[in-house]
């Protein structure tokens, strides 16, 4: 009876280690549909319990990156966490689509996407992304600008395009 006691209680006791449903699911990647995105739109998700920033960019937006290396911090992005493939002047595969981490570099904190010139970026930015808790400033690229606490750029997930119109973060690119 002992035996039969124990295993009894074994059994529920051991499935509670097992994942739920939501935590297997939170695993996964995030599937965005970019077709409901118009340009200079951005979403904010959460993935595996982190925030990320999706930005469709205006091709003016990607050009003016080549523009304002000389303010930032880390231009060449040498110092940044991110996948090879976002290593280039506007840090992703292509240059109409950033995808970032929603996390200031700083302090942690969640900078705000702006699309249209605010005087919180500064006059030197028509649009980027800027942290409330300390004044960081960042790039459309997500790269940080020279005066602000943050020491590195905005981070870059693992990400893929499935398509013309998604984007599939958390995974590399099927082979």
């Amino acid at each position: 009876m002992a035996m039969a006691a124990a295993a009894t209680t074994a059994v529920p006791f051991l499935a509670s280690w097992q994942p739920t449903e939501a935590a297997r699911l939170s695993s996964l990647p995030a599937r965005v549909d970019l077709s409901k995105l118009s340009l200079g739109e951005g979403i904010k998700l959460l993935w595996r319990g982190m925030p990320m920033w999706v930005v469709r960019r205006d091709p003016a937006a990607a050009l003016n990156d080549a523009q304002a290396r000389a303010l930032l911090k880390d231009p060449d992005s040498t110092e940044s966490i991110q996948p090879p493939y976002a290593r280039n002047a506007f840090r992703g595969r292509r240059a109409d689509v950033v995808v970032l981490s929603a996390v200031c570099t700083h302090l942690s904190c969640l900078p705000q996407f702006k699309s249209i010139r605010d005087e919180e970026l500064g006059v030197d930015l028509t649009s980027g992304f800027y942290c409330p808790c300390h004044g960081s400033r960042f790039d459309p690229s997500g790269r940080v600008l020279k005066g602000s606490p943050a020491a590195r750029n905005l981070d870059v997930p693992a990400y893929y395009f499935d398509g013309d119109d998604a984007v599939v973060i958390g995974a590399d690119a099927p082979a």
